[in-house]
């Protein structure tokens, strides 16, 4: 993380933008989602990747609506609302290192929560907490299938499983943008969506 002049030439944070657009274009065009998600301008944390993953999100979102906009990767689809991401929240955090201790448990928390200052106008931003905690179990196991990406004994995985859903069963968003009608706070990310996706294919 840092100055994006230290990254390797080729990877995917310094990849051109519209290259990089292209094949998200051609997967939403074949997948025809009503809804995105992805991470918010920060990246959820300031990883160089995750930053190019928000950027791409959003050109794709709006250009695989467009039938001017690389053609040649499909008929053009439109999807209704785009989500970012908060997982990376500091309200949340604070609350399972509070239900650690409380049970008598070391938190992975402590030392980043020292160094995470209070940022109210990042939580102003969230506009969709969803219940979930019943597929929390789920999203563990997908997350644990990218051997790369997470530490099975790193701080996620320190909190048990009972605690993230007794203390904080939703996940959290914030609707960038919508193309339906919706009315804030939801609970729902596709919320104002009743057409069926096969009504909005462009010709």
């Amino acid at each position: 993380m840092g100055d994006d002049q230290q990254l390797p030439e080729v990877c995917f944070a310094r990849t051109d933008i519209a290259e990089a657009v292209a094949p998200l274009v051609e997967v939403i065009r074949s997948f025809r989602p009503h809804v995105m998600t992805t991470y918010d301008e920060s990246g959820g944390y300031p990883h160089p990747d995750h930053i190019m993953s928000h950027k791409v999100s959003v050109a794709a979102f709006a250009a695989a609506g467009d039938p001017d906009a690389y053609p040649e990767r499909g008929v053009a689809w439109q999807p209704l609302k785009l989500y970012y991401s908060f997982t990376s929240n500091r309200e949340r955090t604070m609350a399972l290192h509070r239900a650690m201790l409380a049970r008598g448990l070391e938190s992975p928390y402590a030392e980043r929560l020292r160094n995470w200052p209070e940022d109210p106008e990042h939580a102003a931003h969230i506009t969709t907490r969803i219940a979930c905690a019943e597929y929390f179990n789920v999203r563990d196991r997908a997350l644990l299938a990218h051997a790369t990406q997470v530490d099975p004994d790193g701080p996620w995985f320190a909190v048990p499983l009972d605690v993230h859903k007794s203390t904080w069963p939703t996940e959290e968003w914030e609707l960038a943008r919508s193309l339906v009608d919706t009315s804030i706070p939801e609970d729902d990310l596709f919320a104002g969506i009743a057409e069926p996706a096969a009504s909005r294919v462009s010709a």
